[in-house]
């Protein structure tokens, strides 16, 4: 978040009172101060005394603090105003009022979650996701999980609150939703994270929701390790629920990295598909053919045409 935003708002109150007030950010920087000369500075002793108070207001060394409204456990920005008496308590309750007020209409405007929904939406220039990045503080080099969430009953939406209570970490992790009931959670990743990290994240939202009564699908895309691949990474994960709903109907959890050859029919068109199978079934149709030779096919498909692994996975020869 702007500085620029918190010392208008500072230099305003700097006219209705003697007392020095300013913010700190979560490492304990002066990052706006009514006394220009403080901006800069590093009070590390401050912040643990701020994040031990759980949002109440704490003196600290001759000063009073209030943490501003987070998500966090630990605070984003703090006020601070000099003095731990009656009038500076004061002071900081009306500071804290006003500086809430600017930095819940700066998130607004400037939101990292729409700025996020707009990467996956294709609603960004290239060149202007690295300046918003910067800009809100959203880092743009580490590896992203992208999963797409969807109910599986018609016209019901997924509870976006119990994906959003599962991954509370809104600085890291984004909880959006998206369309008709879809909700798409970007998981932050460590370093050489895979398709077992991503199945295991998926498996625990799955078993949530379906514990909480809901039932979902969820599709997978591949790690982005930018935040230029994510729109890549969330259409991979829609086009998994979307070839599962044809291959895997019995599936909870679509990988896009295991749809094999499902993913190259699905996205043949519908009219060349028709025109094959007209050609393949002349006689007669496929429903045709009975339960055992309808289970082959689909086992080999499974196994992207490969004989031998089909033979074997049917203990057959």
């Amino acid at each position: 978040m702007s500085g620029r935003i918190f010392q208008n708002v500072v230099l305003q109150l700097k006219e209705n009172t003697d007392r020095t007030i300013g913010v700190i950010d979560g490492e304990g920087v002066v990052i706006a101060c009514s006394e220009l000369s403080m901006i800069g500075q590093r009070w590390a002793e401050h912040v643990p005394v701020v994040n031990g108070a759980s949002g109440a207001m704490v003196s600290s060394d001759g000063k009073t603090f209030k943490a501003l409204n987070g998500w966090n456990t630990q605070f984003d920005y703090a006020v601070f105003v000099f003095g731990d008496n009656d009038v500076s308590r004061t002071v900081c309750a009306m500071s804290t009022v006003a500086l809430n007020s600017a930095k819940s209409y700066y998130e607004e405007k400037h939101d990292r979650g729409s700025f996020v929904k707009d990467i996956i939406s294709d609603n960004i220039m290239l060149g202007d996701i690295y300046m918003r990045a910067k800009e809100l503080r959203v880092t743009a080099d580490v590896p992203r999980g992208v999963f797409v969430v969807r109910s599986l009953k018609k016209g019901e939406s997924v509870p976006t609150d119990v994906i959003q209570s599962m991954f509370p970490d809104r600085q890291n992790d984004f909880v959006l939703s998206v369309g008709e009931g879809d909700v798409v959670l970007i998981r932050q990743m460590p370093e050489g994270a895979g398709i077992k990290e991503l199945n295991k994240i998926a498996s625990t939202m799955e078993e949530n929701l379906r514990g909480g009564g809901a039932s979902a699908v969820v599709g997978i895309g591949t790690i982005a390790t930018h935040l230029r691949d994510l729109a890549k990474s969330y259409k991979e994960a829609q086009i998994a629920i979307e070839v599962g709903k044809v291959f895997d109907t019995e599936k909870y959890i679509i990988n896009y990295e295991n749809l094999g050859i499902g993913r190259l029919i699905y996205q043949l068109p519908t009219t060349l598909c028709e025109m094959f199978l007209q050609e393949v079934f002349k006689k007669n149709p496929i429903d045709a053919l009975d339960k055992e030779t309808l289970f082959t096919i689909h086992k080999f498909f499974e196994n992207n045409l490969n004989v031998s692994e089909t033979a074997r996975k049917l203990f057959v020869h």
